[in-house]
Formats: structure tokens, C-alpha cells, sequence
């Protein structure tokens, strides 16, 4: 296995595709974690980070619509998840340029 900072710190970084693309922030994640996650070092555990991460912040979404109905905290709800997809993957790309382990709060495991 290689060693390839720079890769990680673009997996992490990807995400913020969301942004523009709407998906490609799911997408590109996952197909670089799944070609390269037996070549790079750490790649293995940053992939499984990330996309444990897209699916616990897409379900906090599904939990968030309703919310919007019923109470309207849903709202609240929907602006603190998109300062998280802003700021979570730009602070685990620097962790990944210093070699520390990823960490997403608010992720459910669902990738083990």
C-alpha cells in the first residue's frame, strides 16, 4: 500500500461537490473509496468515515422535512446540517494532510 495524502485530503474535499452538483458529493466519495481503498493507506478507514457521514446527515434531512411541517424547528434543523457539510469535510481534509484519524460528529456506523 501507498501512502497518498493528497488523495484523501481530495476525498474529504469532494463532498463540497454538493454544492454545486447536488449529488457528485455522495458519488465521488464513494467510487474513489471503492477503487482505491485496497492501494492507499488510510483510505479504507477515511471512505468509510465519509460516506457513514453522507448517510446519517441524509437521514437527519428525511427527519428534518416533516419537522418543517409539523413544528417548523425543521428548518432550524436543515441549516445546522448544511454548516456541517460545509465545515466537517474541510476540517477532515486538514486532519487528513496531518496524517490524524477522521471524525464526523453526529455519525451512526453504518459502515463497519
Amino acid at each position: 500500500m501507498k501512502e497518498d495524502k493528497q488523495l484523501l485530503v481530495l476525498t474529504h474535499l469532494s463532498q463540497l461537490l454538493d454544492f454545486v452538483t447536488g449529488i457528485g458529493g455522495f458519488i465521488v466519495p464513494l467510487v474513489l473509496w471503492l477503487t482505491k481503498k485496497d492501494e492507499v493507506l488510510g483510505m479504507d478507514q477515511h471512505g468509510k468515515a465519509i460516506l457513514n457521514f453522507r448517510i446519517s446527515m441524509f437521514i437527519y434531512i428525511l427527519i428534518c422535512i416533516p419537522l418543517i411541517l409539523l413544528v417548523g424547528l425543521g428548518i432550524l434543523g436543515l441549516i445546522a446540517i448544511g454548516f456541517f457539510y460545509l465545515i466537517f469535510p474541510i476540517i477532515n481534509a486538514i486532519k487528513a494532510s496531518n496524517n490524524e484519524p477522521p471524525s464526523y460528529p453526529f455519525s451512526i456506523t453504518f459502515i463497519k
